[in-house]
């Protein structure tokens, strides 16, 4: 079974930035749709960042402008490059297939956004 492994995350001041990564084992990543959802507590996963299999990409309202989802196929990663972070924007982030998960949930990255 596929296993993605989130990093990168970490605590930032507003307005800074962090770059997220999504390293799978098994199976390549390159046929798949993956995107990026984060969670806070109490509340279900909400969709951040969506990158098809051939690179198309969509974004939530809340982070558009702000942050870019990328793939490297040939690492078999997903990133997810996020700037002027916001308090809001606090949350653990999550990696998997969209909208079909191609693994179990993983432990996710904690990203903190604080003065």
């Amino acid at each position: 079974q596929e296993v993605l492994v989130e990093s990168g995350g970490g605590w930032v001041q507003p307005g800074g930035s962090l770059r997220l990564s999504c390293a799978a084992s098994g199976r390549v990543l390159s046929a798949k749709d993956m995107a990026w959802l984060r969670q806070t507590p109490g509340k279900a996963r909400e969709l951040v960042a969506r990158i098809t299999s051939d690179g198309r990409t969509t974004y939530s309202d809340s982070v558009k402008g702000r942050f870019t989802v990328s793939r490297d196929d040939a690492l078999n990663t997903m990133y997810l490059q996020m700037n002027d972070l916001k308090p809001e924007d606090t949350a653990v982030y999550f990696c998997n297939g969209y909208p079909e998960p191609i693994s179990s949930w993983g432990r996710g990255t904690q990203v903190t956004v604080s003065a």
